[in-house]
């Protein structure tokens, strides 16, 4: 199974439907407090390219982009590949 990780502040309502939207598809994160956490935000400004807003999303160490991105890929169909590491 893959690992998913949400870099996320507290105060981003996008950043909470994300998580719920991936409980809702039984796809288990990590959160990753940028606000609270400086060694996070280096980690996600290295893994995204610098980017700025929140949430941005990692699966198995690829920057997959944030909410939209993630809600793409499932309409595609592409985020089950991911979630089981195929192509």
């Amino acid at each position: 199974m893959a690992r998913v990780k949400i870099f996320s502040t507290g105060t981003c309502p996008v950043c909470d439907n994300t998580k719920n939207l991936l409980s809702k598809w039984g796809i288990d994160y990590t959160e990753a407090r940028v606000d609270q956490d400086r060694a996070e935000l280096k980690e996600m400004m290295q893994v995204t390219d610098g980017a700025r807003m929140v949430p941005q999303i990692v699966i198995d160490g690829k920057w997959i982009g944030g909410f939209t991105d993630l809600t793409e890929l499932h309409m595609e169909g592409q985020l089950d590949s991911l979630m089981t590491g195929s192509d």
